[in-house]
């Protein structure tokens, strides 16, 4: 896409600011980090609130005149996290664009598996280490952002939506829109919290795989017996889970439950010794499946066990448990309806019953998956900024992991152009120990969002660059 001067004194005068305004925004997201925002129920709930607040007022500083700290409640009588919405009315006739990110953050896991502590964010290398350095912090920055460069030029309505329980799977997202339609309301709504395709070169996120998770139970004794006296005719619990577990995969590694759909092969592909080194994959270890790597990580089904229930290595005695449980989490491609594959799998976990053991399926979360239109006006120009930011042009990517609130949002504003964005790189290690950003494609994606919004909004300029 050709860029005429007026889009190059754009991105010149916005890219200064940006560098001039990046110092204290990184003292932000380093200050965010320092709040353990964990959302799940195990942990301090007082820690989300006062990250909620302390969004609310990055937002309030940045010149938002509508901020507010909310939460919602569900038919249950469930309360939700805190959220924060900040608005800023456009000009009249300008479309209105939500910004969407998430304050809260994954446990942090066992601190000897981080090189620092996870709440205490330290630069190594370029990169900012710290758990929520790069999700969603990261994004809330990005946003914070792109609306302080732009201050007063402003030229779209902007709502800022910061959710507080991403982390926990959006428990009461959908309550959350029914109750605040109008506040959130959006012809453009961007979701920072996707990843680039790697350091160097970004991306927009055009398809997202749905979730589907389940409890499967096997059992096959009353109670636990003595393994001397009843071993040998009788299987335990643990052998026969593994085998109906061994029924899910082919010999190749695909994934071998009946019904279960495949989207088409993507344009780009993932280079294997790439994704050994940003899986960390031990060296000897195959990997499993057919295809392009890319269509195996975006557009087949994914199917893994992240949770087994059995008699601990500590705890074992010479005795058959009688029962075992796991828990399985199948991703499902775009096309694939999740209720569909929640019966496929619930239908090949029971017809593959070993040895007649007793197989329980637990119906668990359902997400669905997502497939963005690619030639959307919204899309070009997001397209146009991320090439003028990074100087290259942004690929296509899907992500094999989901965001199932996006679901929600297109069933409540079906005409808003949905933009996912990333924040995050291959290194990022989102969830894991040693979460990071890094600090120069964090730069960057500030410099795209401000572009596109800057475009979004239609004449308006920003004035010569500051000195």
């Amino acid at each position: 896409m050709n860029s005429t001067p007026d889009d190059k004194h754009l991105t010149d005068t916005l890219r200064t600011r940006v560098r001039e305004a990046f110092p204290a925004l990184r003292r932000d997201l380093e200050d965010l980090v320092r709040i353990p925002s964990v959302s799940s129920a195990a942990f301090d709930k007082a820690h989300v609130r006062r990250s909620a607040e302390a969004v609310a007022a990055l937002l309030e500083g940045a010149g938002l005149p509508e901020v507010q700290v909310l939460t919602s409640t569900g038919a249950d009588g469930r309360q939700s996290a805190p959220a924060v919405v900040a608005r800023r009315p456009g000009p009249a006739g300008a479309p209105t664009v939500l910004l969407y990110a998430h304050h809260d953050v994954q446990p942090p896991g066992a601190d000897s598996a981080w090189t620092t502590p996870p709440f205490e964010p330290v630069e190594r290398e370029g990169r900012l280490y710290g758990r929520g350095a790069a999700d969603d912090k990261a994004g809330v920055v990005a946003h914070l952002g792109a609306l302080r460069v732009l201050a007063d030029e402003l030229s779209v309505g902007v709502t800022v939506f910061v959710e507080g329980e991403e982390e926990v799977g959006s428990p009461s997202f959908a309550d959350f829109l029914t109750q605040y339609r109008d506040l959130l309301e959006a012809d453009v709504i961007v979701v920072a919290d996707s990843t680039n395709w790697r350091v160097g070169v970004p991306a927009l996120t055009t398809s997202l795989r749905g979730l589907v998770d389940c409890e499967v139970e096997v059992a096959v004794l009353e109670h636990a017996v003595h393994s001397g006296m009843f071993g040998g005719p009788i299987l335990d619990a643990p052998t026969l889970l593994a085998r109906l577990l061994a029924t899910l995969h082919d010999d190749a590694g695909d994934v071998a439950v009946a019904g279960l759909a495949a989207a088409p092969e993507p344009t780009v592909d993932y280079e294997e010794a790439d994704l050994r080194a940003d899986a960390s994959v031990l060296p000897g270890v195959r990997l499993a499946g057919s295809g392009t790597l890319t269509g195996r990580l975006w557009t087949k089904p994914a199917l893994s066990v992240i949770g087994i229930d059995a008699t601990s290595v500590a705890e074992a005695s010479n005795t058959l448990a009688p029962r075992a449980r796991a828990k399985l989490s199948l991703r499902i491609p775009p096309g694939q309806d999740p209720v569909e594959a929640a019966a496929a799998l619930r239908a090949h976990l029971e017809g593959h019953a070993p040895f007649g053991a007793q197989v329980t399926v637990h119906d668990g979360e359902l997400g669905k998956p997502f497939q963005a239109p690619t030639d959307s006006v919204a899309m070009q120009v997001a397209r146009r900024a991320f090439a003028d930011a990074w100087g290259t042009e942004p690929v296509d990517i899907g992500v094999g992991g989901s965001i199932p609130f996006i679901a929600d949002l297109l069933e409540v504003y079906p005409q808003a152009a949905i933009l996912v964005t990333g924040v995050e790189d291959p290194d990022s290690r989102a969830h894991g120990a040693d979460e990071s950003v890094h600090l120069a494609e964090l730069e960057k994606v500030v410099l795209a969002e401000a572009l596109l919004l800057s475009r979004l909004g239609g004449p308006r300029r920003p004035t010569a660059p500051t000195s």
